[in-house]
């Protein structure tokens, strides 16, 4: 198992947010986190790479595992955000070029020379499927990109420190159709080399990218298996009753 969570709570102050959640996560293969508004499912996905850390008053019990390993006690964060990147649901590229939005990783993590970081910008661009529509205008501004390229722009600077898992937290929310269906194509691809965990309210994106879903709802894990198995033959009716559109 890449990430192994095992009877994870937390609260932010007062408010419990995950109640006794345990689940593991396959490597090389997409995990789709399902249910409705506020149920927890992008507070699991941010305490993957510690993000939740930044929220005052977050409190965490139980353990997440990468690679055996617990990610709390002794682990370096900056390492760790380094090993598990994470795509937001908005698009948020640096008000700056479009290459140095993709070296900014590898310059943080201290790779200066040109050639390195121009072979690390290509592969990047190009893991993102976004190479050809920006290798001749690396130097302009990454603003000037359209939502979908600068989601593409997003994943391809998380890409550039070599992670070994990508979250992403409802990476086409904020997308068209056409840019949806790209990024989708490209996760299907990433995942030959990266563990990938997809936050979507979108169930039809889950059935068509995720190898399994778990479905959350009010802070719980209610059902986690494989996708074919959660669309076609939920064992809960709280799940059935989601995917039927019956609520949520």
């Amino acid at each position: 198992m890449k990430l192994s969570i095992q009877n994870v709570d937390l609260w932010y102050k007062d408010f419990h947010a995950l109640k006794s959640i345990s689940m593991d996560i396959e490597e090389k293969k997409i995990t789709a986190f399902i249910g409705p508004s506020g149920c927890g499912k992008s507070t699991l996905i941010k305490s993957l790479n510690r993000m939740n850390d930044l929220v005052d008053g977050c409190k965490v019990t139980g353990d997440i595992k990468l690679d055996n390993q617990s990610i709390y006690g002794n682990t370096n964060v900056n390492l760790l955000r380094k090993r598990v990147g994470m795509v937001f649901q908005k698009p948020n590229p640096f008000p700056t070029s479009i290459y140095d939005n993709v070296a900014y990783g590898p310059r943080t993590h201290g790779v200066r020379a040109k050639g390195q970081l121009d072979g690390i910008v290509e592969k990047s661009l190009k893991d993102a499927n976004l190479w050809e529509e920006t290798k001749d205008r690396l130097k302009k501004s990454a603003l000037g990109l359209s939502g979908g390229q600068q989601q593409r722009l997003c994943i391809a600077r998380s890409l550039a420190v070599e992670p070994e898992v990508l979250l992403m937290d409802e990476p086409t929310s904020a997308l068209d159709p056409i840019s949806t269906g790209k990024i989708e194509e490209l996760v299907t691809e990433l995942k030959r080399k990266y563990t990938v965990v997809i936050v979507t309210h979108n169930m039809q994106q889950a059935t068509r990218i995720s190898d399994r879903t778990g479905f959350f709802l009010l802070g719980e894990l209610v059902e986690y298996d494989k996708t074919s198995k959660i669309f076609s033959t939920p064992s809960d009716k709280r799940c059935e009753d989601y995917i039927t559109g019956r609520f949520g």
